[in-house]
């Protein structure tokens, strides 16, 4: 019978994923589906998994990375330390408590676990140069959680950026002065900012103090340069989208569902 994969998030309008595992599936003769499912709330989780008794994998996106958490039965370590869940693997029912509420109910069990987190190491590493020491993390989010584990395994010291708010480790936007800006040299965008068919907008921040010192990374890939690398590259930065980084932690995504090494991603994601 045919295994089916799929997608939770809203919307879906922007999402690669499906195209990209299903070309994935009738390139290496795999008998499965890679599905969208477009969720109007996390609630409605429960009555898709009955619906879908062959569903062996689900990849995780905006707005329910976080808000998925209490629906799953067991986080990888990296997952909990995260506290953002972007793949679920989709195990034999089982009689299982349902956290946080509590009760047994019959299902499938529900292992979380974080890509993200491989995605972007992997992907922002071959451009780090020795004096990015600090990155500016924009927004607060489950991917931002994921880029912060990242940027801690890379050792560069990173502070949030979110709209309002206070703390040792965040910023308002209205705090970024040029001074900032010319201290931390790594800028990621982990806001929705700039994603088709928004494609006008970007995150408030003083673009003129950029310079070629600068690397900005946007985890949006749709469109291929956004507002954001556009500002960037105006000022001589250099810039990379969340492309390579999908790629990748999609086919980190396939090893945990099933355990098989993935293949190689091909590169790319416009850096200069």
């Amino acid at each position: 019978m045919k295994q089916e994969y799929g997608l939770l998030g809203h919307p879906l309008g922007h999402s690669f994923s499906r195209a990209f595992f299903n070309d994935k599936f009738a390139r290496e003769g795999i008998d499965a589906e890679y599905l969208n499912f477009d969720l109007s709330d996390i609630s409605e989780l429960p009555q898709l998994l009955a619906e879908h008794p062959n569903l062996c994998g689900l990849n995780v996106t905006i707005p329910y990375k976080q808000a998925v958490i209490p629906y799953l039965d067991e986080l990888s370590d990296e997952a909990r330390a995260i506290g953002a869940v972007n793949v679920i693997k989709v195990l034999p029912p089982t009689a299982a408590v349902l956290p946080p509420t509590g009760g047994v109910r019959e299902g499938p069990y529900l292992k979380g676990f974080n890509s993200d987190v491989i995605g972007f190491t992997e992907s922002i590493r071959p451009l780090l140069e020795p004096h990015h020491k600090k990155a500016l993390v924009l927004g607060t989010g489950g991917a931002s959680k994921a880029v912060c584990a990242g940027l801690d395994k890379l050792g560069i010291e990173w502070r949030y950026v979110s709209r309002s708010g206070a703390g040792e480790r965040l910023f308002t936007y209205s705090d970024l002065t040029p001074e900032i800006i010319a201290e931390y040299t790594v800028i990621v965008n982990c806001t929705p900012l700039g994603m088709y068919p928004r494609i006008d907008s970007c995150p408030e921040i003083p673009y003129r103090a950029l310079s070629p010192r600068h690397l900005l990374f946007d985890l949006v890939y749709n469109p291929e340069i956004t507002l954001f690398m556009r500002n960037g590259r105006r000022q001589g930065a250099k810039v990379k989208n969340g492309l390579e980084m999908l790629h990748l932690q999609a086919l980190a995504s396939w090893e945990f569902w099933t355990g098989e090494a993935p293949l190689a991603p091909q590169r790319g994601g416009i850096d200069n």
